[in-house]
């Protein structure tokens, strides 16, 4: 276990080194920082490597089994209204859950916060219930995201205007290290018990539907809900003057974020005392690996967070703050390019996304390839996010048009292409996502005299949009390629076949 630990641990190394050096290089270049800044951010940095490490570990002894063995067990009892009612409830469950809407809630101008979390919440069960009602009676993907997203834009004409981009964001930072995992196998799970030879297929999508009932869930709030104001909460950058106030600042904030993880994985361990209980699916042992596995969960979600909150959301405002309002702004084009492409590989649920994609697909669809299409929508959406908040556009002028391709794509690309599509746009928005370059968009309104809630957020919603279009990109070039494919080898196999042909006539001729 120390040695898959270690490897875990490794593997995180290499995904925040790249983002590391990158504001190391430019807090040197373009924004000079105060050696105690600096220091808070490299311990940070390192805290969130020792905290993805963990969690991915703990997701796939704990989450990963948990929600396959749920969607196997949920479709082998006849009870239909059953199957809908748990899903719905465990849809509710692991959204409170999630750490990156806890994060969203404050910077929302809606008391109580709880309002917006438990809004989020039932629009996650609700779709996840549709989720299940797709896989087990076969519905196209493709419909169905056509239909909802429809519905959504049509709704943005009745909420305020600062409601739509955090209604967009709610879609992203719901799909989060705690939920991503626990979807992923519960839509494998699910999936696995069907024999036709669509049943790949649709191992994927539950993310993506799930992502869309947070964004009609809050819209919806936001027709009843109109705020007068809107005041954003901004992180200030830490004043440290010694080490000793490094770490003080971060062993503060750990009993506060561990009581957050505890609340929000307590509801996943009671909910699956009561599954256990009612279905005793599991043996001895996998209850030991699964317990074990909320431990490392639970200890790399508050390192995480951790690390995060205190060493990245203040250098990420300060970088956009101090660029926005220098007259080198526009370098924050290609520098968020930089940033895009290479932060996308330190979100946890990505690793979990595509080392999933490359087992169903057996391999012909792998983590490097699922990496280098999402870095490559992570940098094409900032840059077009950087543009939007220095030019003030509005965020509708660039989803709708994002979105009407995307949706356009579902009718000419491999089903399964569809599902990783729409399932790699909410995995993308992550905890990185809200953590660092939420600040960082903040940062950059702040010091472009922009509006925090019409500018700042839509962040996230840009960044699960970008992949939507790339990775259904290569899932065209990817058909396109088996087609050929197809047809080289089957003008190969007539070839033989008249040569079979010939030798035979000549041997029947002497």
């Amino acid at each position: 276990m120390n040695k898959i630990l270690q490897e875990k641990i490794m593997e995180a190394f290499s995904s925040v080194l790249p983002i590391t050096a990158i504001v190391l290089i430019v807090s040197v270049v373009l924004v000079p920082m105060h050696p105690g800044t600096i220091l808070m951010f490299l311990v940070g940095a390192v805290l969130l490597i020792i905290g993805m490490g963990f969690f991915s570990l703990g997701a796939e002894m704990a989450m990963m089994p948990m929600g396959e063995g749920i969607g196997i067990q949920l479709t082998k009892t006849p009870n239909l209204v059953l199957i809908l009612g748990i899903s719905f409830i465990m849809g509710l469950v692991i959204t409170i859950a999630e750490p990156d809407l806890q994060v969203l809630a404050t910077q929302v101008p809606i008391d109580p916060g709880m309002v917006l979390i438990l809004t989020v919440g039932v629009g996650v069960g609700l779709f996840l219930v549709m989720g299940m009602v797709r896989t087990l009676f076969k519905i196209p993907l493709g419909i169905l995201l056509v239909i909802f997203y429809i519905i959504t834009f049509g709704v943005t004409y009745f909420a305020p205007n600062s409601f739509i981009p955090v209604a967009f964001d709610s879609g992203g930072v719901t799909t989060g290290p705690i939920t991503v995992p626990f979807i992923l196998s519960m839509g494998v799970g699910v999936a696995s018990i069907r024999s036709d030879k669509h049943s790949q297929d649709d191992s994927f999508g539950l993310v993506s539907l799930c992502s869309v009932g947070p964004i009609l869930s809050v819209l919806l709030l936001g027709t009843l809900f109109r705020p007068a104001g809107a005041e954003v909460e901004i992180n200030a950058v830490p004043v440290v003057e010694t080490t000793r106030d490094v770490v003080k600042d971060f062993i503060v904030k750990i009993p506060h974020y561990f009581e957050e993880v505890i609340m929000a994985l307590g509801a996943l361990v009671a909910f699956f005392v009561v599954f256990q209980c009612i279905s005793r699916r599991y043996k001895r042992h996998q209850i030991v690996r699964i317990v074990v596995g909320f431990i490392y969960t639970l200890i790399g979600l508050v390192v995480f967070l951790t690390g995060v909150n205190v060493g990245f959301i203040p250098v990420g405002h300060l970088l956009g703050n101090d660029l926005a309002a220098s007259p080198l702004k526009w370098i924050l084009v290609p520098l968020s390019m930089i940033i895009g492409y290479f932060i996308v590989a330190a979100e946890p649920a990505v690793h979990v996304l595509n080392k999933q994609v490359e087992e169903i697909s057996a391999g012909a669809i792998s983590e490097k390839v699922m990496n280098r299409g999402l870095s490559i929508g992570m940098a094409m959406a900032l840059a077009v996010t950087m543009i939007r908040i220095l030019l003030g556009i509005p965020i509708m002028w660039i989803l709708i048009p994002g979105y009407a391709l995307a949706l356009s794509l579902t009718f000419f690309v491999p089903k399964i292409f569809t599902g990783i599509a729409f399932d790699s746009g909410g995995v993308c928005s992550g905890p990185m996502t809200s953590t660092f370059l939420l600040p960082l968009a903040m940062g950059v309104c702040t010091g472009a005299g922009r509006d925090l809630m019409t500018d700042a957020f839509g962040i996230v919603a840009m960044v699960a949009m970008a992949p939507l279009i790339v990775i259904q990109l290569m899932g065209l070039a990817y058909g396109r390629k088996m087609k050929i494919s197809a047809k080289q080898a089957g003008h190969e196999a007539i070839s033989v076949q008249d040569t079979g042909i010939i030798i035979e006539f000549e041997v029947s001729y002497e």
